[in-house]
C-alpha cells in the first residue's frame, strides 16, 4: 500500500480536528451547565426534557390562576364577613323596632339607622377586586351588581344587574373552581335547603291583625318539602261575624297550580283565634281583630316566587317605620307584620350568607391542596429535569482532561510521522 504525503497530513490534520471538535463541545457543556448542547446529543432526552418542561410551565400557570383565585376569595370572605356582622345589626334594630314604647320619633331614627345599613350593604354588594372588577356580578365584571331599578328614581328599589355565569378559573388540569359568587345567589336568596315560611299581611288590610311564624307541624300531611303557598282571606260570614277562605297553591311547578277544593269551604273565625289549620299539616298563627277583604300570605322561603332580596325587605322596614302608627291600631298592627316578616327573611339571608362564606371557606382549602400537590410536581418536574439537562462535572472534567490529552497525543503523533519523510531522513 503506498502511503502519500498529502494522506499523512490529511489524516494528522483531521485527527487533530476530531479532537479539537470533543473538546469544544466539552468547553460548551460546562460552560452552559447542561448535558445536551444540541438535541443531537441525546434526542430521546431532548424529548423528554420538551414534554417535562411544557408540564411544568402549565403546573406554573395553574399556581398563578390559584393565587387570583385566593386573592378574589378572600376578598369575597371579608366582604362576607362584614355583611354577617350588618345582618347581625340590623336584626338587633328590628328587634328593638318592635318595642311598643318607642314614640314615632324613635321609630323615624330607627329607619335613618337601617337606611344608612342598607347604604353599606349596598358597597358590600358592589365590592371591587384588586383589578376593580365587581366580585358580585357574575360574568360581567365590568358591570355593577347592585343598581336602581329606575336610576332616575331614588325609591324604585335595587335590583340585580349582574348575570347567573359564575367566574371559573382552571385551578389544575382537571379542576375548576369558582372566584367568586353570584350577588343573587347572596343578597337575594333563601337558605338552600330550607323548609322554613315567611309570613305577611296585605299592603290594604284594614283590620288589627297580626299574622306570626307559620309550622309545618305534621310534614306525613304532604308538605314536608315545604312545597305550598297559603293565602288566607276573611270574609263576611252573612251573620255579622267573620269566616276565612284558604287557598292553596303547588308551588313545586312553575307556573304555581292551585290545589285547593273545589268548592273551597270557609272557616269560621273565632275573635282571638291563635292559630288555624292551613292544611297539608301546615298552621300560622294569627291574633287581634282581623278585618273584610284583609289578606295573610304564606309564602315558602325556598319558592322562586318568594322576594327575600335584602334591600326589597329593608325598603319595607324603613317605610313602615317611617309612618306614623302610635295612636293608630291598624297602622301598629301593619308595622308589626312588616317586622315580623322582614324578621323571618333576614334570618334565612343570614343563614343563607353563613352557607356561602362555608362554601368560599371550603374553595380555599382546597385551594390550598392543590398548591401543596402543585409544589410537589414542581419539585418532581425539577427533579427529572435535572437529571436529563444537568451536567456532571465530576465526568464533565475527567473527560475534559482525557481529551486535552489525547489532542496532545494527536498533535505529538503528527509531528513525529513527519520527521519520517525520506527527504528528512535522507538530509541527516
Amino acid at each position: 500500500m503506498r502511503i502519500s504525503s498529502s494522506l499523512i497530513y490529511d489524516t494528522g490534520l483531521n485527527t487533530i480536528n476530531a479532537q479539537q471538535s470533543d473538546l469544544m463541545h466539552l468547553y460548551q457543556q460546562i460552560g452552559s451547565g447542561q448535558k445536551m448542547v444540541t438535541p443531537a446529543d441525546d434526542p430521546l432526552a431532548a424529548a423528554q426534557a420538551i414534554n417535562i418542561s411544557q408540564s411544568q410551565a402549565l403546573n406554573s400557570r395553574y399556581a398563578a390562576n390559584r393565587a387570583v383565585a385566593n386573592q378574589d376569595l378572600g376578598s369575597e370572605e371579608n366582604a362576607l364577613s362584614s355583611l354577617t356582622d350588618l345582618l347581625v345589626s340590623v336584626r338587633t334594630s328590628l328587634v328593638q323596632a318592635g318595642n311598643g314604647t318607642l314614640s314615632d320619633a324613635d321609630r323615624g331614627t330607627l329607619a335613618d339607622v337601617l337606611r344608612n345599613a342598607q347604604k353599606t350593604m349596598l358597597g358590600i354588594a358592589n365590592t371591587t377586586d384588586g383589578n376593580g372588577q365587581y366580585l358580585f356580578s357574575g360574568s360581567l365584571g365590568g358591570t355593577a351588581p347592585y343598581q336602581l331599578a329606575n336610576p332616575s328614581n331614588p325609591s324604585s328599589g335595587y335590583q340585580y344587574k349582574g348575570d347567573g355565569l359564575q367566574r371559573d378559573i382552571q385551578a389544575d388540569q382537571t379542576r375548576r373552581i369558582a372566584s367568586g359568587d353570584i350577588g343573587s345567589d347572596i343578597f337575594g336568596r333563601a337558605q338552600p335547603g330550607t323548609l322554613a315560611y315567611t309570613s305577611s299581611a296585605g299592603s290594604a288590610n284594614t283590620g288589627s291583625a297580626i299574622v306570626g311564624q307559620p309550622a309545618v307541624v305534621d310534614p306525613s300531611q304532604g308538605n314536608a318539602a315545604a312545597r305550598y303557598a297559603f293565602s288566607v282571606q276573611f270574609q263576611n260570614n252573612g251573620a255579622g261575624g267573620l269566616q276565612y277562605v284558604v287557598t292553596t297553591m303547588d308551588e313545586s311547578v312553575q307556573p304555581p297550580v292551585n290545589v285547593s277544593p273545589s268548592p273551597n269551604p270557609a272557616q269560621p273565625w273565632t275573635a282571638g283565634q291563635q292559630a288555624i289549620d292551613l292544611g297539608k299539616g301546615t298552621t300560622v298563627q294569627i291574633s287581634g281583630d282581623p278585618a273584610i277583604g284583609d289578606t295573610f300570605a304564606v309564602e315558602p322561603l325556598r319558592s322562586p316566587n318568594t322576594n327575600v332580596n335584602m334591600f326589597d325587605t329593608l325598603d319595607q322596614v324603613i317605610a313602615a317605620l317611617s309612618a306614623p302608627s302610635q295612636s293608630s291600631q291598624q297602622s301598629t298592627a301593619s308595622l308589626r307584620n312588616v317586622l315580623n316578616s322582614a324578621m323571618q327573611k333576614l334570618s334565612t339571608n343570614y343563614d343563607n350568607v353563613l352557607t356561602v362564606r362555608s362554601s368560599v371557606g371550603s374553595r380555599m382549602n382546597e385551594l390550598t391542596a392543590l398548591d401543596n400537590t402543585g409544589t410537589q410536581n414542581n419539585l418532581g418536574y425539577t427533579k427529572t429535569l435535572s437529571g436529563l439537562e444537568d451536567l456532571d462535572y465530576y465526568a464533565a472534567s475527567m473527560k475534559l482532561s482525557l481529551r486535552q490529552m489525547a489532542l496532545q497525543g494527536a498533535t505529538s503523533a503528527f509531528q513525529t510521522i513527519q520527521n519520517l519523510s525520506l527527504f528528512k531522513m535522507n538530509s541527516r
